[in-house]
């Protein structure tokens, strides 16, 4: 199969594993991967995923990567909070939290670091489409949960001084950790934040 053709049934998908092509039965030299990064036609995000090189930078193809290449996860901590304008943008990096193990892959389009939280804190994200990608993304609410949840020691007061939040979905999500200190936090931080304004 030259690129053209590979090309032709795969560019839908944006990203492509080995897996995936070795599914469809097609005669295929898993060599051409290695070669066509080469030829800058394709990025690799990490071990049997690879990008289309020509959409790979397009906006909101990163997000939609982050969530191809680690399943089950959704985008949050502070990237969700610096995407919805909480506070400034990061660099070239996303983190995401998933009911997997920590981990972190670096490639060209950034690093992308997931850290582990308990399968029944995968809640509070939506689907969001950006240029054609969907991806998940955690409210504001939820990110913040996040990170009060593995960063105990976070003090978020700067972080969120133009922040409009959702107290009652705020106090609803931290029920559901089921942690009495995440609940002391979030009554800690509301009354930090509605002090400020």
């Amino acid at each position: 199969m030259n690129y053209r053709s590979f090309e032709r049934v795969f560019k839908q998908f944006g990203i492509v594993s080995v897996s995936q092509v070795r599914a469809t039965k097609l005669v295929f030299d898993k060599n051409n991967f290695g070669r066509w990064e080469k030829q800058d036609l394709l990025v690799k995000l990490k071990n049997g995923y690879y990008a289309f090189a020509d959409i790979a930078g397009s906006k909101g193809f990163a997000y939609y990567a982050a969530g191809k290449i680690y399943k089950p996860s959704y985008i949050s901590l502070r990237t969700a909070l610096a995407f919805h304008g909480i506070i400034p943008e990061t660099a070239n990096d996303i983190t995401s939290v998933s009911s997997l193990k920590t981990s972190t892959y670096k490639n060209n389009l950034g690093t992308f670091s997931y850290k582990k939280i308990k399968p029944s804190l995968m809640f509070g994200y939506n689907a969001i489409e950006k240029n054609g990608f969907t991806f998940f993304m955690a409210s504001p609410e939820k990110a913040i949960l996040d990170l009060l949840y593995l960063y105990p020691s976070c003090n978020l007061k700067k972080e969120i001084q133009n922040l409009r939040l959702d107290w009652k979905k705020l106090t609803a999500f931290a029920k559901k950790f089921k942690k009495r200190v995440i609940l002391e936090r979030v009554d800690l931080l509301k009354k930090t934040f509605l002090e400020g304004i």
